[in-house]
């Protein structure tokens, strides 16, 4: 069942304007060096100030400006239990994991009707999913490397998946029902947290790996709501799902599912086969709503990619989401809402 939980407010303190960024960063789909879950289980637990630097943020506009917007946050419950993970077997060095559990969505029936229509691409190469009329929820290494904007992303487009008949409009024998192909939308502001940035946080923190950009146009389509991500305890069988643009199934929105490995506060460990161009991919759950029959879909992290970590000088690899928590609700929903009203439950 999806549990309510109060959410801590992210209030909005002051914004400054920044220097236009260059946008000359190289996109890079899988990262390296980064923190795995031996660092991350010795990391220590944010202080409130900490708290208020990682979770202020930047704005990119569409004519190339630059915001920085601090904020306070309020009713924050600082875990002391730190970033305990479970351990479980590890598996090395591939991304499709054994046999390749990936499903090709073809059935237009499919591909336009939820939840697979909520999946976007993104013209830097990722994945994304719409969570608002006007917002997508990606990873923030889609948009920038820890020290710049990538390049692309000044220009940044977003695909909505639509189905176009082959030929002349009738379906030919031995044809799938449609190939998809994208109405492509201009993105009005784009915003990151300053915990993804090189310079606050060290080195790339894959917790922060997350961005919401702004669509210039409202769609009509339905959309995914949020959750906060439960354990894996609450989870029915740890299984999760996502949908995205895998690089090597070109034009194919890919499913998959798989259970979670591992996990700490912020980030979710797992070997679900995938490849790059994923990246950026809710991830969610079915679960029932309190007091009714009714089960509900809602993204409960955002996948992040395949990553290489250095571990005791070892090059291992998993795949990783980073996990909604009551804090990123918080900011996401702010984000979304431009106020923090319609944010005090998730």
């Amino acid at each position: 069942t999806w549990h309510l939980k109060k959410i801590p407010q992210i209030v909005r303190e002051r914004t400054f304007s920044l220097d236009s960024p260059k946008f000359e960063a190289k996109t890079k789909l899988e990262l390296n060096s980064v923190c795995g879950i031996e660092c991350q289980r010795k990391l220590p637990v944010p202080s409130l100030s900490d708290l208020k630097n990682l979770l202020s943020y930047e704005t990119v506009f569409e004519n190339g400006t630059r915001t920085l917007t601090e904020v306070n946050v309020l009713g924050a419950v600082l875990d002391p239990a730190g970033n305990t993970t479970i351990r479980r077997p590890s598996r090395k060095k591939r991304q499709i994991y054994g046999t390749d559990s990936r499903f090709s969505i073809y059935d237009k029936r499919f591909m336009t009707n939820f939840p697979f229509n909520t999946a976007v691409k993104i013209s830097t190469g990722c994945s994304g999913i719409l969570v608002s009329p006007k917002h997508v929820l990606t990873a923030a290494h889609c948009l920038h490397n820890g020290k710049d904007y990538v390049k692309g992303s000044k220009r940044l487009r977003v695909g909505l998946m639509k189905t176009k008949s082959r030929g002349n409009g009738r379906k030919r024998k031995g044809t799938s029902d449609g190939v998809p192909s994208f109405q492509w939308t201009r993105v009005k502001s784009t915003h990151i947290p300053k915990g993804w940035f090189k310079g606050v946080s060290g080195d790339i923190a894959l917790d922060y790996d997350y961005a919401v950009l702004e669509l210039k146009r409202p769609h009509k389509r339905k959309y995914m709501e949020l959750g906060i991500s439960p354990t894996i305890k609450m989870m029915p069988g740890s299984m999760i799902h996502f949908s995205g643009f895998d690089n090597d199934r070109s034009g194919h929105l890919v499913y998959r599912f798989c259970s979670i490995s591992d996990e700490s506060n912020d980030l979710f460990y797992q070997y679900c086969d995938a490849e790059p161009g994923s990246t950026g991919s809710g991830v969610y759950l079915r679960l029932k709503e309190p007091n009714k029959k009714k089960w509900k879909r809602k993204i409960i992290a955002v996948y992040s990619g395949h990553q290489w970590v250095d571990i005791n000088g070892e090059q291992q690899d998993y795949n990783v989401a980073v996990r909604i928590t009551p804090l990123k609700y918080a900011q996401i929903c702010f984000w979304i809402h431009g106020n923090d009203e319609n944010c005090t439950q998730g």
